[in-house]
């Protein structure tokens, strides 16, 4: 998910009511520790989804734990590095347009799981 302005709990929580939407069965999210990540209404919420999403917490100060960042990587390498763009617009459209790329593309999501720090993600 892209989007303009401040990330908040309210962006947070849209985030994981999109995501239990598009996903069927349980769901289990590894998210560092960013003060809208742990705040009251994010552990509210989840709480009230009971066994239906499960959220892990990284250790601080350790982002090659973090799956995402190779997504990021990907990103900052093939979609923005390759073509940049001239406007906020331009930005969000190539990022958005390569995420959609990469969601039908699950053999390269997966291999963002085999790096050394990241595979006790895949388990």
């Amino acid at each position: 998910m892209v989007h303009r302005g401040k990330f908040n709990a309210r962006v947070f929580l849209n985030y994981l009511k999109r995501l239990m939407r598009q996903v069927s069965g349980g769901i289990y999210l590894i998210i560092d520790g960013h003060p809208v990540h742990r705040s009251r209404k994010v552990r509210q919420w989840a709480e009230e989804q009971g066994n239906r999403i499960k959220i892990y917490f990284l250790p601080g100060y350790s982002p090659e734990l973090n799956p995402d960042e190779e997504l990021n990587q990907d990103i900052k390498s093939n979609a923005v590095g390759r073509q940049r763009p001239h406007t906020q617009g331009e930005l969000m459209n190539q990022v958005r347009g390569y995420l959609r790329k990469r969601q039908r593309q699950p053999e390269v999501v997966r291999k963002y799981f085999q790096e050394e720090h990241v595979r006790y993600a895949a388990m």
